[in-house]
């Protein structure tokens, strides 16, 4: 389905929405956009290229900056209008880096201020279009936005003297607000986050707990599929968040970050949350503490930490949990990924093959 064969329309009790112009099989590509603005994670720094977000072993590294790498001089020509001006500010700041956001609301202003025309990733829905619901969030997440905003001035400060001092079109609270509710995170073929990035014309797209559309990434570029047939004027919707967890946690992840409560039929009948949390209450909230204080990982001693302590409550957990309940199947993932850091093939395919059948059994129950 080309762009054009979606449309803008006012959705209701939910503002503006995309729907289809056309019938869609599932599995077929709804939309293609490559970004207003993206960058790679901190956690990524090094290992995918900045311009396509690829891996590569031999990464060429920005002979100013020493900090930026790119497959090959292709792509660091290519991403160049977009470096050049964070260069000075990424290097002004060594030995520190900033937090994923600020880099990527600096590209932003760099982007607003030299912009003459709309960019095509604003085809359906402009950058000024996107809402902030400042009035809505909290007021912790509102001291967080401007302790972001301060961290940026200093950041920018060797081009920009005083990001607070930029034309009245350019609120750097307002674009950090904006951001907070409109970001992707862009993941690569394996599922790992490298990037994050603002698709303006996407973020027309609601939530659901029970999706028909699902956002997928070829380096940069975001694609958006069908999850299952959908009829000409049906209303597509993403999930904003990972839809399996417990219905309250979905509930409070969307409240606090996107400042909506959901109602879907799923929330209301919280029909999935006795396989997810079937199982000894005291072992699944043991797993999943561990699970949430992993962190990130890089060295292989770190790895081998993690498979180690994740083996131990598999073990002790054996005949206490199902493997529906979500949080042992959080730990078998993270299990098969440090095998795969480890480079243990055999053992990261026993982990993996074991979560099939229970999240094919969350999964098609959802879609049902």
């Amino acid at each position: 389905m080309e762009p054009g064969r979606l449309e803008k329309f006012p959705s209701p009790g939910r503002g503006s929405g995309l729907r289809a112009l056309k019938r869609a099989r599932p599995g077929e590509l709804l939309y293609r956009a490559e970004p207003f603005a993206c960058t790679v994670t901190k956690q990524r720094l090094g290992g995918v290229c900045e311009r396509c977000l690829r891996r590569n072993e031999r990464l060429l590294r920005c002979a100013q900056c020493k900090i930026a790498r790119y497959c090959d001089t292709r792509c660091q020509k290519e991403a160049w209008q977009e470096h050049k001006r964070e260069c000075k500010c990424l290097k002004s700041i060594e030995p520190n880096f900033p937090p994923d956001s600020v880099r990527l609301v600096g590209r932003i202003v760099f982007k607003l201020l030299g912009q003459s025309a709309a960019c095509p990733s604003e085809k359906l829905y402009s950058f000024s279009d996107l809402q902030s619901n400042i009035e809505e969030l909290s007021e912790e997440m509102k001291e967080g936005l401007r302790h972001l905003a301060q961290t940026l001035q200093l950041y920018l400060r060797v081009e920009i003297q005083d990001a607070f001092q930029l034309v009245p079109a350019i609120d750097i609270f307002q674009i950090f607000a904006k951001v907070t509710c409109n970001c992707f995170t862009i993941s690569n073929g394996e599922m790992q986050d490298v990037g994050v990035g603002l698709y303006p014309s996407m973020s027309l797209l609601n939530h659901s707990c029970d999706p028909n559309c699902v956002i997928v990434f070829e380096g940069r570029q975001l694609l958006l599929r069908s999850l299952r047939e959908i009829q000409i004027g049906e209303e597509l919707t993403i999930s904003y968040i990972e839809s399996l967890m417990p219905s309250s946690e979905r509930r409070k992840h969307l409240k606090r970050q996107y400042c909506f409560e959901c109602n879907c039929r799923l929330c209301q009948t919280q029909e999935k949350d006795v396989d997810m949390l079937a199982g000894e209450e005291q072992a699944w909230k043991e797993i999943k503490d561990a699970v949430t204080k992993v962190g990130d990982p890089r060295s292989q001693e770190e790895w081998e930490q993690v498979l180690t302590m994740c083996q131990t409550l598999l073990n002790n957990n054996a005949d206490r949990l199902p493997d529906t309940n979500i949080y042992l199947l959080k730990m078998l993932d993270c299990a098969m990924d440090a095998c795969i850091n480890l480079r243990r093939w055999k053992e990261a395919l026993l982990y993996g093959n074991r979560t099939l059948k229970p999240y094919r059994c969350l999964v098609m129950r959802e879609v049902k």
